[in-house]
């Protein structure tokens, strides 16, 4: 991927338009199970109103949190993972 001041080939557009959906789904899907999973309670339960409230608000804090920390996770490690030297050959490391 580092194309020093040289443009881009498609194909290396394409995989990284690739890599930003997988990490905008992949986060949005995280975000939601983990929201379901600590506000779902409250939701589904007659809890008392103090419990109530701190599961919904931890889960609305937590949930953009890992999603903001999942799209930088899998961008970086698209970003140093690098591609192979010849088109259709893995790394020599791999």
């Amino acid at each position: 991927m580092e194309s020093y001041g040289g443009r881009r080939t498609q194909a290396e557009r394409d995989a990284i338009t690739v890599e930003i959906g997988y990490a905008l789904c992949s986060a949005a899907f995280a975000a939601v199970v983990l929201l379901g999973a600590i506000a779902g309670p409250a939701w589904l339960f007659d809890l008392p109103r103090v419990v109530e409230t701190s599961l919904v608000r931890t889960g609305l804090v937590l949930g953009p949190a890992l999603f903001v920390v999942r799209v930088v996770a899998v961008l970086v490690r698209f970003r140093q993972a690098g591609q192979p030297s010849q088109p259709g050959r893995t790394s020599p490391d791999s």
